[in-house]
């Protein structure tokens, strides 16, 4: 049930449906979603840690205003840990794992297709969970944890003004491809050219910086 109501919200902030700067309550949260206060008040701890949602204690919960500084930071520290992940998958994954890539490549180029905003943002929190069970270190594991709401997040807010969907989801689909074929220096540097461009990304929408 945790889990469940975890995801329920984690989507809703990520998809701009619990705005940012907008302020609730648990019990609000209990009733959009139809879950219980315990389960709600554990997601709203992990969410909390996760920099997706502000306990203001007497007042309620907060979703945080974007904030760019925050999110170019967010992309220093996400290329170093991302990279190892990505590798480390590449070459521990199981056959079943890679299975999974090959499907979740597929889900991408079909979002990249339709243009179905929201089935990428889920094939990408699924293709993130993925990645951190098949690198298998939680070291790594834990630190990506703290950022990839946050990315999708950001990326959801802003993607519209550069058409962004179709390049994002191909470069997904190619790392997600390097990794079920175990090729450990093509699953880094698809990782890099993904980066590259959400980088890029972020400071044309966002800081009006062009190549």
């Amino acid at each position: 049930m945790v889990d469940m109501a975890y995801e329920w919200i984690e989507e809703a902030i990520v998809t701009l449906r619990l705005a940012p700067g907008s302020t609730l309550s648990e019990l609000q949260l209990s009733e959009m979603t139809g879950f219980g206060r315990t389960p709600i008040r554990e997601a709203v701890q992990r969410l909390a840690r996760e920099h997706l949602i502000v306990v203001l204690p007497q007042r309620g919960l907060l979703i945080p205003p974007m904030d760019v500084a925050k999110q170019l930071r967010l992309l220093e520290t996400r290329r170093e840990v991302e990279r190892l992940i990505a590798r480390s998958a590449a070459k521990k994954a199981t056959a079943e794992q890679r299975e999974h890539f090959t499907r979740l490549a597929r889900a991408f180029k079909s979002s990249a297709r339709s243009g179905k905003d929201v089935e990428f943002v889920r094939a990408d929190r699924e293709f993130n969970e993925l990645c951190l069970v098949a690198a298998r270190n939680e070291f790594a594991e834990g630190a990506m944890r703290l950022l990839h709401g946050l990315a999708r997040r950001f990326w959801y807010y802003h993607y519209k003004e550069a058409a962004d969907l179709p390049t994002m989801a191909r470069l997904h689909a190619e790392v997600a491809e390097a990794i079920a074929a175990g090729e450990v220096k093509r699953a880094g540097e698809a990782l890099d050219a993904l980066l590259d461009n959400i980088e890029a990304f972020t400071r044309a929408t966002v800081l009006g910086e062009r190549a």
